[in-house]
């Protein structure tokens, strides 16, 4: 279950929906409502850069980045990496106190996500939220991102190469707004 930033209880994020505006992801606090990667993903299509911006620089932030880190673990292709022992540190800028900082372990075939880091990870990558929430939404390459600067690797950057291969990054579909 995904909590808001004051750790008061449950908050997942809602689509609000206006004719002639693009739909807007907010946060709610209505239930343990939990999207799904492609669902996820076309919801974030369908929000405004300006909308998207506004949710990662709000209340809801953890609960979105949160909810989008933890479908990263969901669609690890495990038979591309049977032998790989990684941490990565994934820093997620933003933040006027700092960073969000989330730990994916791939070990023995598994991936599992952590939002409180405590290996030493071989690799560590630094990007906007707004450009993480993209980038595991499929909206965004990877690469992309790195060749133009906007995403930065401290470590191993054969493994940074390599992680897009490890996940099958989910196709937006369309949104829907319930």
């Amino acid at each position: 279950m995904i909590h808001g930033d004051d750790d008061s209880g449950p908050r997942q994020p809602r689509v609000e929906r206006h004719e002639g505006e693009a739909p807007v992801i907010h946060g709610d606090d209505s239930g343990p409502r939990q999207w799904g990667p492609a669902e996820l993903a076309g919801l974030v299509r369908s929000t405004s850069p300006a909308g998207l911006r506004d949710v990662l620089n709000g209340p809801r932030r953890r609960a979105v980045l949160h909810g989008a880190a933890s479908g990263m673990a969901g669609v690890f292709r495990s038979a591309r990496a049977p032998d790989l022992r990684a941490v990565i540190h994934w820093r997620v800028g933003g933040r006027d106190d700092g960073t969000d900082t989330f730990e994916l372990v791939i070990a023995d075939g598994v991936c599992t996500l952590s939002p409180a880091p405590t290996g030493a990870p071989k690799v560590a990558l630094s990007l906007s939220a707004v450009d993480f929430v993209l980038m595991v939404t499929g909206l965004a390459s990877p690469l992309a991102l790195f060749m133009r600067g906007r995403m930065r690797a401290v470590g191993d950057i054969g493994l940074t190469m390599r992680l897009p291969s490890l996940f099958d990054i989910p196709r937006p579909g369309p949104a829907s707004g319930t």
